[in-house]
């Protein structure tokens, strides 16, 4: 007979991959610590196989720990936005929230259309800036709510989308083809510009940063120009532009992935109601969102 998951194994298995202890997880879900193993065995026969390693320092996710983990945050932000959903007085209070700010003409005016339609008395205030700067307002509690670009090797809040990392040209120009070629990248400091330098050093290909910036709309003006190729995101290449492929010797960047991050302490239906919004948002506008 086949089990049935249930969303208090799931929420375990969340404190456990957050925690990497299960004497800590116990003490987030309100278990004992036997009582959290039990939970744990019954969940990985369930799913026919391990979730977990233990080690010295604690446990790590399995490949097919850290997929349900995945999910699991998924499906847990759903339940709490649906009981959230009972509550048919609109809300009131406020909100603290970060998106990248290549976003902010396309997918936040639709999260702030849904949002705004159902809780209008909400005050809600969006901070613009890069995934690094949002991550850190995050950390020291300055936001409530953040969407940000993470490496798809890192597990970290809610999978949103995977919006790929490309190198991306002008379609009038030829600058790819150019020795040395010029680029355009982010500035010291981001992890889309070590990808982009560790991948030309290793095919030797001769090359010059001709533009730095940590604006999207920035690197988007040096492809667009024809003054540098650029690496982007696949979501925000520019209509004049395009993506160069492994066939022309630019294999695809390391993916990335957009997540969702929610403090822990702000479960708060406001919260609740704003990450669906965001969610169906980026589900709904970008045509190879994948989960």
């Amino acid at each position: 007979m086949n089990q049935r998951l249930e969303s208090d194994l799931l929420r375990t298995l969340v404190a456990i991959s957050e925690a990497k202890n299960f004497t800590k997880a116990s003490k987030i879900v309100g278990r004992t610590q036997s009582a959290v193993s039990v939970q744990m065995k019954k969940l990985e026969e369930i799913v026919g196989g391990r979730l977990f390693e233990r080690g010295p320092r604690g446990v790590t996710l399995t490949l097919s720990g850290e997929q349900l983990v995945k999910d699991a945050k998924r499906i847990i932000s759903l339940l709490d936005q649906a009981v959230a959903s009972f509550h048919s007085d609109p809300l009131d209070g406020f909100i603290r929230i970060g998106v990248p700010e290549e976003y902010g003409g396309t997918i936040l005016p639709r999260v702030l259309s849904t949002f705004s339609k159902a809780h209008p008395n909400v005050e809600v205030t969006v901070h613009s800036a890069s995934s690094t700067e949002l991550k850190r307002a995050f950390d020291t509690g300055e936001l409530d709510l953040v969407v940000t670009h993470e490496d798809a090797s890192m597990i970290g809040g809610e999978l949103l989308i995977n919006d790929p990392v490309v190198w991306v040209t002008s379609d009038t120009h030829m600058q790819h083809e150019c020795n040395p070629m010029p680029i355009a990248i982010c500035e010291r400091g981001c992890w889309w510009r070590e990808w982009a330098v560790d991948t030309l050093n290793y095919q030797e290909t001769n090359y010059r940063v001709a533009y730095e910036s940590n604006s999207i709309s920035g690197l988007q003006a040096a492809a667009s120009s024809g003054m540098a190729v650029a690496i982007l995101s696949q979501s925000q290449v520019p209509s004049d532009c395009r993506e160069l492929t492994a066939a022309e010797g630019y294999p695809p960047l390391q993916g990335s992935n957009i997540t969702l991050r929610q403090q822990r302490k702000s479960k708060c239906n406001i919260v609740a109601g704003m990450a669906q919004a965001i969610r169906e948002a980026f589900q709904t506008s970008l045509p190879f969102s994948q989960h």
